[in-house]
């Protein structure tokens, strides 16, 4: 009796065990409906985050563009300014430069000074527009060239690139008096490449001399 009676207790408490058991199974169902809610809540949070983050730093970096291009407008105004003033000026520049390699060669410094200054006058009386502060060597030459030249000897006083421009852009050939003979050491370190082939009895001259 006490066998059947322990026996229905065991059976009862089964019953509930499973039951309990069947609520707990629902709540972890529900619980890890929860969680995976949780998780995709959290992983769209990251997500927005994420991308507030790369719209905040498209928005920097498009206010800088703006700023930058805010700067690039004045300077391509100016420079647009500056190759227009280039263009009306263009015929008196080349005037001058032209001038300057047909006929200041056998000159000093001072003298081709004065000869531009003539010029210059002679420009502004028939109304022929150029550039005030306009730089003759600049025009004529780079410096990446000038450098080159004083590498292969040329002393680097105005009035030596300015020869060097002569000997280099006249269509004539130059006639060089030279008497420390620096000219002549710069033009066969330039024409070296060149198979410059020079005068024997010349050199002979110029060394007695």
């Amino acid at each position: 009796a006490n066998l059947a009676l322990q026996e229905g207790r065991l059976a009862a408490a089964q019953m509930e065990l499973n039951s309990a058991q069947n609520q707990l199974d629902e709540k972890q169902r529900e619980l890890d409906e929860v969680q995976a809610m949780y998780d995709a809540a959290m992983k769209e949070k990251q997500a927005l985050l994420d991308d507030a983050e790369a719209c905040r730093r498209k928005m920097n970096n498009a206010t800088a563009l703006i700023e930058g291009l805010r700067g690039e407008k004045l300077r391509w105004t100016a420079s647009s300014k500056n190759f227009q003033n280039q263009i009306i000026n263009l015929v008196g520049n080349v005037l001058l430069a032209t001038g300057f390699l047909s006929y200041s060669g056998p000159f000093n410094q001072e003298y081709r000074n004065l000869l531009l200054q003539l010029w210059k006058k002679e420009m502004d009386n028939s109304k022929i527009p150029y550039s005030k502060n306009l730089n003759l060597t600049g025009m004529l030459v780079d410096n990446a060239t000038v450098g080159e030249w004083n590498l292969q000897g040329l002393p680097n006083d105005d009035l030596s690139i300015q020869n060097g421009i002569i000997v280099t852009k006249a269509s004539r050939y130059p006639l060089l008096i030279d008497p420390q003979g620096q000219g002549k050491i710069w033009i066969k370190n330039k024409e070296k490449n060149n198979g410059l082939q020079v005068n024997i009895n010349l050199q002979f001259f110029e060394n007695v001399c």
